[in-house]
């Protein structure tokens, strides 16, 4: 998929200001790729934009190589306020977007099982959100993406609101669940404002600039899985990284 020569206004009082400009970006299929960029550069809407949930101003947004309008049903998003519907139980909320796809109740029910099962919740089944820990609500988050069975998982900053020690579990699970056979997801798109996890997680990290953003930098980071934050290379990386954005 690409991204070529991606624009974004934005309008406000009859007043237009550029929020990106210009970004060209290619993701190929089977990669991890992160973008980090400083706080309020426009990562989150240059997700957006990638999935078709909100239009550029100017450019092309490119999958398989066919130009998208529209919404990209082979993609899903895991958000990092977990958006779940607090009136529906857990399996409820995993459902829901196959519910919008029609398929049939048993065959809801079997792929919702299974995604579950795969995110580690099991008994959690007529749980309601006000019950879970923030943790579980993005094991929740993840199973209603995965339920949908897309090729590219898009994740919008999906660890921020969770503290240290769940954040290191569900990246964890994250990189496993992207490399188990059994997943129809090969490719993960996952915006960050933490150097340490896009470096942990990532192939290769797309750097951005200020508003109006631009790609700064493409940094591949070619460090054996599981990566040792202690590794001078990775100290290296996170060094580099840190001086571009600031």
């Amino acid at each position: 998929m690409q991204l070529r020569n991606i624009a974004r206004d934005f309008t406000r009082e009859n007043r237009s200001t550029r929020a990106i400009d210009d970004v060209s970006l290619e993701v190929e299929e089977g990669e991890f790729v992160a973008i980090v960029g400083p706080s309020g550069c426009g990562k989150s809407t240059l997700l957006r934009i990638l999935q078709g949930l909100i239009p550029p101003s100017a450019g092309q947004v490119l999958y398989r190589k066919v130009p998208q309008a529209g919404v990209n049903g082979d993609m899903a998003m895991v958000f990092q306020g977990f958006a779940l519907l607090p009136w529906l139980s857990v399996r409820d909320n995993v459902a829901l977007g196959l519910v919008a796809r029609g398929p049939s109740a048993l065959d809801i029910d079997r792929t919702v099982s299974f995604y579950m099962v795969k995110v580690g919740l099991e008994g959690y089944e007529e749980a309601y959100p006000r019950e879970l820990s923030g943790g579980m609500k993005q094991r929740v988050g993840l199973a209603r993406a995965l339920a949908i069975e897309p090729r590219i998982l898009l994740m919008d900053e999906p660890f921020s609101n969770l503290d240290a020690l769940t954040s290191v579990t569900l990246r964890d699970e994250v990189l496993m669940l992207w490399k188990d056979p059994e997943m129809p997801v090969r490719t993960i798109v996952m915006v960050t404002h933490i150097i340490e996890e896009a470096i942990l997680m990532a192939d290769r990290v797309v750097v951005l600039s200020r508003r109006p953003t631009r790609v700064v930098r493409e940094i591949p980071v070619d460090l054996p899985r599981p990566r040792n934050r202690k590794h001078p290379d990775f100290e290296r990386l996170s060094d580099e990284i840190f001086s571009l954005i600031s």
